[in-house]
């Protein structure tokens, strides 16, 4: 019984000894990863506020020095001529961008509750989810390349409306949205599914009155990346909206443009006066990428409050 003893006394301790060294080393790497990650985020944080303020920076003088003029007035047709004016490209950014978003929330949110409630992994479903995951992949360029030939070229001038421009940006916007809300219906408790089948409720009522609501800020925020991608794509558009210079409201008639086309366009120029409109837009686009952010953070809060 001694001999037992002392033996389960050893095999405890050399036990105790190898915790404590697999804890030292788990100690060790979460610390490690821990600084590495700290480092990341520093670069990228420093990354971004260098970005921001050399936008702000050479935006500010152009936008603040003609205000109102700036969102009242509409572009300016000779680049090298001074002059404010960019109304045209934000309403176009707006609408466009707008219109995108009404074609594929709805129709990315459908997606994901029929790949999570209902799909699954059922052949067809897995074959959704694999085509969602190679759109994602394909270059925005592309993108609006397929939609000019598709949709521009058989309505030949008829086609360059902003109408096309928010069908290649909803081709943008569609697999991220599907992607974002089907990852966060995965995270609702299946207890609330089953709790809502118990007291009778079908599939789709669960969906529409339990994990919807349940999932809700995730998929706001989801939608909102999708948004926030479509209103700074240039190359789709280029193909699909023409070239405008004054303001149109209309997506369905006549050519139209953007923040980013302008940002683009006057650019590549080699006068100043463009080059201080590039960088007005880029602000103005910053801008409204930044109350777009606001305004879902607000709305997905005063969900959670209500649910």
């Amino acid at each position: 019984m001694a001999v037992v003893a002392e033996q389960l006394v050893d095999r405890r301790e050399s036990l105790a000894e190898e915790l404590s060294g697999i804890s030292g080393r788990r100690r060790t790497k979460n610390t490690v990863m821990t600084a590495l990650m700290f480092m990341a985020v520093v670069f990228v944080g420093f990354a971004l506020l260098l970005v921001l303020a050399t936008v702000i920076t050479k935006g500010w003088s152009i936008v603040s020095g003609s205000f109102p003029a700036w969102f009242t007035k509409d572009i300016q047709l000779r680049p090298r001529v001074a002059g404010p004016g960019m109304k045209a490209a934000i309403v176009g950014t707006c609408v466009i961008t707008f219109t995108a978003t009404v074609i594929a929330v709805p129709l990315g949110i459908a997606g994901a509750v029929y790949l999570n409630e209902y799909g699954r992994n059922r052949p067809f479903a897995r074959v959704l989810r694999f085509l969602a995951n190679v759109m994602a992949g394909v270059p925005s360029i592309v993108m609006g390349l397929f939609i000019y030939v598709f949709w521009v070229v058989p309505r030949g001038t008829n086609g360059l409306i902003g109408f096309s421009g928010a069908l290649a940006l909803a081709c943008l916007m569609l697999p991220i949205v599907v992607r974002s809300s089907e990852e966060m219906l995965r995270l609702v408790p299946q207890n609330l599914r089953d709790a809502s089948y118990a007291l009778g409720a079908s599939t789709s009522r669960t969906t529409l009155r339990v994990v919807l609501p349940t999932a809700s800020p995730g998929v706001i925020s989801g939608c909102l990346l999708a948004v926030a991608r479509a209103a700074g794509e240039t190359a789709p558009l280029i193909f699909t909206i023409g070239a405008a210079k004054a303001t149109n409201w209309n997506v369905l008639k006549g050519t139209n443009t953007s923040l980013s086309m302008q940002i683009y366009g006057n650019a590549k120029e080699s006068f100043v006066t463009a080059q201080e409109r590039a960088w007005g837009a880029a602000l103005t686009l910053i801008a409204l990428a930044f109350l777009f952010t606001v305004a879902a953070r607000l709305l997905s809060a005063r969900l959670s409050r209500t649910r």
